[in-house]
């Protein structure tokens, strides 16, 4: 099998230029991911997503997209229903505990039939982020609720329902966002909240689903174990909170390597992120001269990492015998204007 590197890549528009395919076949990205730019008709997504894979000659590299519902949607109609966001299934949760539990896993099945029939399989899904009052609305309506009980609940559920279909699911973002008063695309956040609040509140849900086999970083400084770097670039938040008191062992993937929360340049961020303990760096816009800088710094996915992301894929199974026509017949009942 041809060696990857520890990256996972965008690229510009809705098919390959000549140049990605020469980039992506000499530096071997281990996966691709995918956002509003990228798509098209379904066709033109089967193909795109069949010459990602062609162009580092591994047809089971993984192909990612974030498919929440709400507003952090890529796939739109006619593709795809627009889907509630997770504030609204946490709002039907807190009415009817197993309606919500229920509704959340027919739509992570739903995502499933969606994404897999355009060759897509990872979906940047359960957001496990618990919002505070006050805080940035880079999360807001996108969390299941302000508290870590209903958060961990839907958040499995979901995550169940992507299994089910045969998709991937991602947790993000590791060990919390909810907290961050600033945007991480524009500034990076520093949350001051002491140890002891953090583990009971933010850490809660990924400590619990902690069994899960990818998970995304938070571009986010927590003063009370790093005061000097985001959680991304933090060896020590890495080491100590993410692998230890949290217990994931599972694949570790950095939120995007061009948001503005990150500082210095994109070598410099990649070579960062690896350093610190995460298994792989990801860079999500396409532009090429910063895909270089990140593939410049990016070693081969080797050693533990390694065996992570092939733990992660193993994590594809069959899929149920679900039928998706009784799934989205089942869902219209608890959201009818998606249906």
């Amino acid at each position: 099998m041809t060696e990857s590197k520890s990256m996972i890549l965008g690229c510009a528009g809705k098919t390959l230029t000549p140049d990605e395919i020469r980039f992506y076949g000499d530096e071997r990205p281990w996966g691709f991911i995918l956002f509003a730019r990228n798509i098209g008709e379904p066709e033109q997504i089967r193909d795109l997503v069949a010459s990602m894979r062609d162009s580092i000659g591994r047809p089971e590299a993984p192909i990612f997209i974030d498919q929440e519902g709400g507003r952090v949607q890529r796939l739109r109609p006619p593709i795809a229903p627009n889907y509630p966001a997770g504030a609204a299934l946490g709002a039907l949760y807190r009415s009817d505990r197993e309606a919500g539990l229920r509704a959340a896993w027919l739509l992570a099945r739903l995502h499933a039939f969606d994404l897999l029939r355009l060759g897509i399989t990872a979906d940047c899904l359960p957001v496990l982020d618990v919002p505070i009052e006050g805080a940035s609305d880079v999360i807001g309506t996108r969390a299941y609720g302000k508290e870590p009980q209903s958060v961990t609940a839907l958040g499995k559920a979901a995550a169940e329902g992507l299994l089910s279909g045969g998709v991937l699911p991602v947790m993000k973002h590791i060990p919390g966002h909810g907290r961050a008063f600033s945007d991480t695309h524009f500034e990076l956040p520093t949350v001051d909240t002491p140890i002891e609040e953090l583990r009971a509140h933010d850490f809660a849900p990924f400590k619990a689903l902690s069994h899960l086999p990818i998970a995304m970083t938070a571009h986010v400084v927590y003063s009370a174990i790093d005061p000097a770097a985001p959680a991304t670039t933090s060896e020590k938040v890495i080491r100590e909170i993410v692998r230890g008191e949290i217990g994931f062992d599972g694949l570790l993937v950095s939120d995007d390597t061009s948001m503005k929360a990150l500082s210095g340049d994109f070598p410099s961020k990649a070579a960062s992120i690896l350093a610190a303990g995460c298994d792989l760096v990801l860079h999500c816009n396409g532009v090429m001269e910063e895909m270089t800088g990140i593939a410049s710094r990016t070693t081969a996915l080797e050693g533990k990492s390694l065996e992570r992301a092939d733990r992660a894929l193993s994590y594809i199974r069959e899929r149920d015998a679900a039928d998706e026509a009784q799934i989205r017949a089942e869902f219209a009942n608890y959201f009818e204007a998606v249906a």
